[in-house]
């Protein structure tokens, strides 16, 4: 899931919540959507191969 900041950046967190903290994991944080979608499609492509 990836959303944008005030700063303007856009940051990815995890689809489910850690059960720890009841809040979502953060996957990282890019400047653009753009590098946002391409580091979610590798993190998708690394979770199922």
């Amino acid at each position: 899931m990836i959303r944008k900041l005030k700063s303007g950046q856009y940051r990815i967190y995890s689809r489910k919540t850690d059960p720890k903290t009841n809040k979502r994991k953060n996957l990282g944080t890019f400047a653009s959507l753009e590098a946002a979608k391409k580091h979610e499609k590798e993190i998708q492509y690394f979770k199922h191969h």
